[in-house]
């Protein structure tokens, strides 16, 4: 079942997700929701806040046939290292892009959907998809990360676009 993304402004976008606590079927339907709407967007990435659910889920895939879907469940940067600045967009704000400085590579701890425990190590485009989406579970979008005057005019140009 497709789920509809919030978009900025949306104030819902801001809020703290919360731990998974019980790994039952409900959490699993959530994350085969959200692929499928993730897929469906077109992303590559996509945060449960972003969907209104307030619970630290993400799912990514960044392969090119998009068939090598990753959940991560109450995942924690535990390494990081390097520097990229790279373009990135994001389905809560669309159609804006922005260059953004991140890790450019992590070590991610996190549990699958069964709630087994699980360590990643990623560089690149996955490292940079990774930060983005957890950003989104702590409340902030990948214009935060902006200057201000960067970040006044891309919101400018999603007013304009909304109207």
């Amino acid at each position: 079942m497709k789920l509809d993304i919030l978009t900025l402004p949306d104030k819902r976008l801001k809020t703290v997700a919360q731990p998974v606590e019980i790994f039952d079927n409900e959490l699993k339907s959530l994350v085969k929701n959200m692929l499928e709407t993730m897929y469906d967007a077109p992303g590559i990435g996509l945060a449960a806040t972003q969907v209104d659910v307030h619970k630290q889920v993400v799912v990514i895939d960044v392969s090119e046939e998009k068939n090598q879907p990753l959940c991560l469940i109450n995942a924690k940067i535990i390494k990081k290292g390097g520097q990229q600045i790279s373009e990135e967009g994001c389905l809560s704000v669309p159609e804006i892009y922005a260059k953004v400085k991140r890790a450019e590579f992590i070590e991610v701890e996190a549990q699958n959907e069964q709630g087994e425990y699980f360590t990643l190590e990623a560089d690149e485009l996955l490292a940079i998809c990774i930060q983005h989406e957890l950003d989104h579970l702590i409340g902030i979008v990948f214009l935060d990360h902006l200057s201000p005057l960067k970040r006044k005019m891309a919101l400018k140009k999603l007013e304009k676009d909304a109207r």
